[in-house]
């Protein structure tokens, strides 16, 4: 079985972020979200994946490279605008050929992996499967509405009003049927090819489609608050591993990696949280549920429940919560008696905070 990987779209959602990165490579727990993907893929048995690219194709290249680390082999598929998923699936047709596949969205996050569902594709080989999961908010998603008698009937693309709560994860299994569907259909109210109505025309055709309900944990990542939650998530699983220098002064609790080359002195790490390689930090409080990237300067600062991306200074900050700060971002406080802040600042701005 292949890998169909997506990682072409805007991440409009994402912005000031998406403007200077792809959101893909957003950083969870100082790792990229694709990098999360591949090690789900290659637990599933896949050897060979295929990842679509739109306009930041250079960068996604840099950071994956040919996957020999992930124990797979990536070709890098382009596709010049996002027109849809199902497009995507008809683009990468000379490379997924007659194989069955995994077609895998690059902005989801499931930390708790998709091998149940894998093996029970390649036991009953529907022509699709789709991967489910209730939702309190299902007009966002694509939902699938199911019979009484477990049968899928019906799918919708982020329906207005939905006749169902269970959405449709960025997970699907499909057999080489699939092509036939795609080519069948026509683009949507949106513009685009929607999978989901390639998804309709077999089930109207008479083929084999199947849900599966997912219970472990899920994040589409396509807002900042999702990009907080599933770091807090993701670093709540971390091997606690101390190879940075901690002074004297300092203190370590909960679960912690300090990287090598980093410096924590006169400061407070409460975990779950990361310090990334040859990042300084000095007479501060950080975490819990804090990512810190590699060369960073934090000074005098209160900081938790945040992302600091690589390269980023702050300084004289306190009380800063839930915010996410871009690399080479640069954020000082002219008063040190501030209340608490929440930022969202992309890549290389700088800020300065007055009372």
């Amino acid at each position: 079985m292949k890998a169909l990987v997506l990682a072409g779209g805007s991440g409009t959602r994402l912005r000031p972020f998406s403007h200077s990165m792809p959101k893909q490579l957003i950083p969870l727990a100082n790792r990229p979200i694709l990098e999360y993907v591949l090690e789900d893929l290659r637990g599933l048995g896949v050897a060979e994946a295929g990842i679509i690219v739109g306009r930041w194709a250079a960068e996604i290249r840099a950071a994956i490279g040919d996957g020999s680390r992930f124990g797979m082999r990536v070709h890098y598929i382009q596709q010049d605008a996002p027109l849809g998923l199902a497009h995507c699936v008809q683009v990468a047709e000379p490379f997924l050929g007659a194989d069955d596949f995994v077609m895998y969205l690059g902005d989801n996050v499931l930390p708790d992996g998709i091998a149940e569902v894998g093996m029970q594709f390649q036991a009953r080989r529907p022509a699709a499967q789709i991967v489910v999961q209730k939702v309190a908010d299902p007009h966002r998603f694509g939902v699938v509405e199911i019979g009484r008698d477990g049968a899928v009937e019906r799918l919708v693309e982020k329906p207005a009003h939905p006749r169902s709560d269970l959405a449709i994860l960025g997970v699907y299994f499909f057999t080489a049927a699939i092509h036939r569907a795609v080519a069948s259909i026509a683009p949507g109210r949106r513009g685009e090819l929607e999978i989901t109505d390639a998804v309709q025309w077999l089930l109207a055709s008479g083929a084999a489609v199947e849900a599966s309900r997912y219970d472990g944990y899920w994040r589409d990542i396509g807002r900042p608050e999702d990009v907080l939650a599933c770091n807090a998530r993701l670093l709540g699983h971390l091997r606690p591993a101390v190879t940075g220098e901690v002074d004297g002064a300092s203190r370590v609790t909960g679960r912690v990696v300090i990287e090598a080359g980093a410096r924590i002195v006169r400061s407070r790490i409460e975990g779950p949280a990361i310090v990334g390689a040859h990042t300084v930090i000095e007479d501060s409080r950080i975490g819990p549920n804090t990512s810190i990237g590699r060369d960073c300067v934090l000074s005098h600062t209160d900081l938790a429940g945040s992302i600091v991306q690589d390269g980023a200074s702050i300084s004289s900050v306190r009380g800063l919560r839930s915010s996410v700060i871009g690399r080479s971002a640069a954020v000082r406080s002219l008063d040190r008696g501030s209340p608490y802040h929440r930022l969202a600042i992309s890549d290389h701005v700088s800020l300065e905070l007055a009372g």
